[in-house]
């Protein structure tokens, strides 16, 4: 998955009701089209600049990729890549891809297709493709042999190589070959949009923007098994509320990894199967740690973050915001990865402490009770993208009575997901304009792409806490080319234990996968992939299907 957060809606409940049923795909009845409500929306149909991470499953269905995930067992399986093998010294992976392959439009889908989005991610990887460069690190060419033969060659030999795969969409060079010219600025400009030219098993046929997503069965899918669905849709809800109750009454037949925890007794007792695991995501407090940023220069003290954590209660958190249904976080690198170091522990709630330390800095409190550092007032804005409503709600609640008690005075500033991107870059994405936020993130399983969003190279990209450190940049390079997985462990330990101890990020709970369907549906399969509609593989919409 790319990474990935999901855009605020701002379409009421009201206006959608119905439009999945009233807008079937073509050629289908709604006994055959699974209709999927989400709280969270596509922000952009272009894989250079979207982040949400609907978007990326559109992608996941519209796009071929080389490899994908089993989500049984998380194994790395072929996909539009039939088979692959490495060069003795680990530079050169070739892969074989499906003969006869067509895009949707008829045109022929070949190993040149793959080649090509790889030449251009390389090509303008310090610009409009940079979002996605990460997934081409230390790659040096990608060359199609013929067409069902991809050469991709290496700097370096590659740890994680078929995890990148995963996440790199396949797109068709008859569409994006016209945008990569020049300076490639059409690259990250261009509108894709529905009717869109698929590769996967569904193309995108309607879609209108903060309502709905529907999709057709692709007919030139060139996997081997079909999907049993012939199409499915996503209908965007403003809040919680309308979209629970969509599927309690029937206008939608599941939602997602986005199903609010308060909702899952009633969900229960409606009927409905609702099903949890542990997720690869977590929420995050984000702390500004740019040396730059114009004002409270009082947050670039180590000592100062490590307070707020002491006065941070995640036991709360848990049992309040989520009503159990996840665990306390700690490090940026969650459990159900596979790639956690347990030894790390969250700080313990302790207001004694978070005051002990605060008091030795020296900021004492004024008579309202908020704590004075260097002349201004211990108190800023955190802000809180909508699409975090509900839980995240809770959750600031929790922190911003707990920094109270120590002095410090939060003040919620919500908006949507775009305006709360320019806020936290600012001008020119120079990171010197806000303070604090919250948000989430639901990355991959491999940990590279969350590693490398603290990185410098990520800057105006996904960064979102103006983090830079030579050191950890360093061992980030060093993880992607380890040659066994007990060495790239032993250096993502160390990036974790970074990551901890300066605090760009104070890891807050990795909450539980929550999704709930209709018992007239089966097929499913939840995983820590963010559910069973997922941007990481696609089992499910493949085997899914009515019961009754």
């Amino acid at each position: 998955m790319k990474l990935t957060r999901a855009l605020a809606v701002v379409a009421g409940g009201a206006l959608t009701v119905g439009l999945l049923a009233a807008c079937a795909p073509s050629g289908s009845n709604s006994d055959t089209v699974l209709r999927i409500g989400a709280s969270a929306t596509i922000d952009s149909l272009n894989p250079f600049v979207s982040s949400s991470d609907y978007s990326s499953v559109v992608y996941e269905y519209s796009y071929p990729h080389l490899s994908q995930y089993d989500t049984t067992d998380m194994s790395l399986q072929p996909s539009f890549a039939t088979k692959w093998q490495t060069s003795a010294d680990g530079l050169t992976w070739t892969f074989d891809t499906v003969k006869n392959a067509k895009w949707s439009d008829g045109k022929p889908l070949t190993a040149q297709d793959a080649a090509f989005t790889m030449s251009m991610i390389l090509k303008y990887q310090k610009g409009p493709t940079g979002q996605l460069a990460g997934f081409v690190n230390n790659m040096t060419s990608a060359v199609a042999v013929d067409d069902s033969t991809l050469k991709v060659t290496y700097s370096k030999p590659v740890s994680n190589v078929l995890a990148q795969m995963t996440q790199l969409p396949i797109l068709p060079e008859h569409i994006w070959s016209k945008l990569a010219t020049g300076d490639g600025k059409q690259i990250s400009s261009f509108q894709n949009g529905a009717p869109m030219v698929s590769g996967g098993p569904f193309e995108m046929t309607q879609y209108k923007k903060d309502q709905l997503a529907l999709f057709d069965r692709n007919p030139n899918w060139w996997g081997s098994t079909k999907p049993k669905i012939t199409g499915f849709g996503l209908q965007f809800f403003a809040n919680d509320d309308a979209m629970v109750t969509a599927l309690k009454t029937g206008q939608v037949d599941m939602i997602g990894e986005s199903t609010p925890a308060t909702a899952v007794s009633a969900l229960k007792k409606a009927g409905m199967e609702v099903g949890t695991t542990p997720s690869v995501g977590f929420y995050d407090f984000i702390i500004n740690t740019n040396p730059k940023k114009k004002s409270h220069h009082e947050l670039l003290n180590p000592k100062v973050r490590e307070a707020f954590e002491y006065a941070m209660d995640r036991s709360e958190i848990v049992k309040t915001a989520w009503l159990g249904m996840a665990t306390p976080g700690s490090t940026i690198v969650a459990p159900a990865t596979g790639w956690h170091d347990d030894s790390i522990r969250g700080l313990p709630f302790d207001l004694s402490k978070a005051n002990a330390i605060l008091d030795g800095l020296g900021y004492a409190k004024g008579s309202d009770g908020i704590r004075v550092a260097d002349g201004q007032p211990m108190s800023y804005q955190v802000i809180f993208p909508t699409e975090i409503n509900g839980a995240g709600d809770r959750m600031f609640q929790i922190i911003q009575n707990g920094l109270k008690q120590v002095g410090v005075k939060l003040t919620m500033r919500k908006m949507d997901t775009d305006a709360a991107t320019t806020a936290i870059n600012g001008a020119n994405n120079t990171y010197q304009d806000f303070d604090l936020a919250m948000w989430d993130w639901i990355p991959p399983v491999d940990p590279d792409f969350q590693l490398s969003v603290l990185t410098c190279a990520q800057w105006g990209n996904n960064n979102d806490s103006g983090y830079c450190n030579p050191a950890y940049d360093k061992l980030y390079d060093a993880q992607g080319v380890a040659p066994t997985k007990e060495d790239r462990q032993k250096i993502i330990d160390q990036m974790q234990q970074i990551a901890f101890d300066d605090r760009p990020y104070i890891v807050l709970a990795y909450q539980d996968v929550i999704e709930a369907h209709s018992p007239k549906w089966t097929g499913f399969l939840i995983s820590p992939l963010v559910g069973s509609v997922n941007n990481l593989s696609t089992q499910t919409l493949l085997q899914v299907h009515r019961t009754k």
